[in-house]
């Protein structure tokens, strides 16, 4: 780091040092100690879902369904603000504060969950558990992508955020458990089930204490001796863990201001004029995930019980391997978002979830699957849709400054959240209340047609961020 003789502008080769790391125990250490925010995210929704029935059912609480489906909408609430507030103050006072702050709500929320006394409690911890998770969706994403060398960005990003169903499928499972009265009296179960997922986001906020402060972010909020510190803590610490002697460099410098502390207007005219585009772009991935994602999940049941016959307290049997499939497709087909690209990977998997799901719909309409077959038929769907939708908080994550990612995140997060919490299972849940197939078949269509289009925004308007540096994908605000 060279700093200007006024030190208001500096050079520094922080980004390139990083970036230039084999992969570490520390690597690992900030995948699992971030990532596993979209376990309990998945976690939490499919527990609850799972349990609406007990929740309702206790003789304290005493919900109507009415109540219980106000309560959901508390959580998406909550997590739409969380998002905004928290992802705002992730750019401006750093994210290893707000990861540690963002946890704590969680899990204190949770486990005041299970001892809410009546619905207005109820409510409202579960308002304050969506905060807390809204929040850790910015603060988190944007460690991990300016933590992690930029040739494993893609792959790394989209298989973090496919493990929400390693959640789904241990909240399935454990609702089988706790629903079990010859296990645990029900009651009992469900309130220890809140409990437990609070315990476990405690012990996160343990594992966090290892890891730094974004170097990006300290560099481009007038900090780069600090950025130079931990920089060089990290590569010790990678050096002594992977035993490779780490290039030298000279690296490429990258030129700074140091002078200004507030990129809130320069942000929002780099998100609605030179990034304009990007913006539209994210818009359209964020949307139509969240719609055709929302709409099949929160409906899942339904579809199971109403038209197959499945029993209640069967369906978390068919929602495992949904779940199953939901987590292998970023496994698998990650890392082709790192080698193939982004624009070719992205267009493909919306367009194939599209035409997939326009098929599906059209056999379900027919009559020509059983409860077996339409789960199989979900499970395939959704090995690709989830790449998909794990893509589009790629893109908005790297499509744009270092000073106002972590907003960005929460801007697309918080309108996708609101669209397909909202518009998406509101619309099949109408759909299936007609009990007629053909009406449901539109969803299908709708939904596989926002696919399409979101992949044919990708098409025109991707951008090619594949094994690049973020700063080149997008130079930060503050570069002089």
């Amino acid at each position: 780091m060279r700093l200007s003789e006024t030190k208001a502008v500096f050079e520094t080769d922080v980004p390139a040092r990083l970036d230039r790391l084999p992969w570490s125990r520390f690597h690992w250490l900030v995948v699992v100690a971030l990532g596993i925010t979209w376990i309990l995210d998945g976690l939490e929704v499919t527990l609850v879902g799972s349990l609406s029935g007990a929740i309702a059912d206790s003789p304290k609480l005493s919900l109507s369904g009415g109540q219980i489906g106000y309560a959901a909408s508390a959580y998406l609430a909550g997590a739409v603000a969380g998002a905004l507030f928290f992802g705002w103050l992730t750019d401006r006072l750093g994210r290893k504060k707000l990861f540690t702050i963002t946890v704590l709500i969680y899990s204190f929320a949770t486990i005041a969950s299970g001892f809410a006394w009546n619905f207005w409690s109820f409510a409202f911890f579960r308002a304050m558990t969506g905060a807390g998770i809204g929040g850790e969706y910015a603060a988190v994403n944007a460690t991990i992508q300016e933590l992690i060398p930029a040739r494993r960005r893609g792959f790394t990003d989209l298989v973090v955020n496919g493990t929400f169903w390693v959640g789904a499928a241990i909240g399935a499972v454990g609702a089988l458990v706790v629903l079990n009265p010859r296990v645990i009296d029900p009651e009992v179960g469900w309130r220890a089930a809140f409990v437990i997922g609070g315990a476990i986001g405690l012990f996160i906020v343990f594992l966090r204490r290892f890891i730094p402060e974004s170097p990006r972010w300290l560099m481009t909020h007038g900090r780069p001796e600090e950025a130079e510190r931990v920089t060089a803590s990290i590569e010790r610490r990678v050096a002594a863990e992977s035993g490779v002697k780490l290039d030298a460099g000279p690296f490429p410098m990258l030129r700074l201001r140091g002078d200004v502390r507030s990129w809130f207007g320069a942000g929002a005219r780099a998100l609605f004029g030179q990034y304009r585009s990007r913006t539209v772009l994210g818009t359209a991935l964020m949307a139509s995930q969240a719609f055709c994602y929302n709409a099949v999940l929160f409906t899942y049941a339904l579809i199971l019980t109403r038209f197959y016959g499945v029993a209640a307290s069967q369906v978390g049997w068919f929602m495992l391997p949904f779940a199953l499939g939901n987590f292998l497709g970023p496994l698998v087909l990650g890392r082709f978002f790192d080698t193939l690209g982004r624009k070719t990977m992205i267009t493909a998997t919306y367009a194939i979830t599209g035409i997939a799901m326009a098929i599906t719909g059209w056999m379900f309409a027919a009559g020509a699957l059983n409860a077996v077959q339409q789960t199989a038929a979900w499970t395939a769907i959704f090995f690709v849709a989830s790449a998909a939708a794990s893509s589009a908080y790629l893109t908005v994550g790297e499509s744009f400054p270092l000073e106002v990612r972590a907003i960005a995140i929460s801007l697309f997060y918080a309108f996708g959240t609101a669209v397909g919490g909202i518009a998406g299972p509101a619309l099949f849940g109408a759909l299936i209340e007609t009990g007629e197939r053909s009406e449901i078949l539109w969803g299908y269509l709708i939904g596989g047609g926002l696919m399409l289009v979101g992949a044919g925004f990708e098409a025109v308007l991707g951008v090619a961020a594949e094994r690049r540096p973020l700063e080149q994908v997008a130079p930060p605000l503050s570069s002089a």
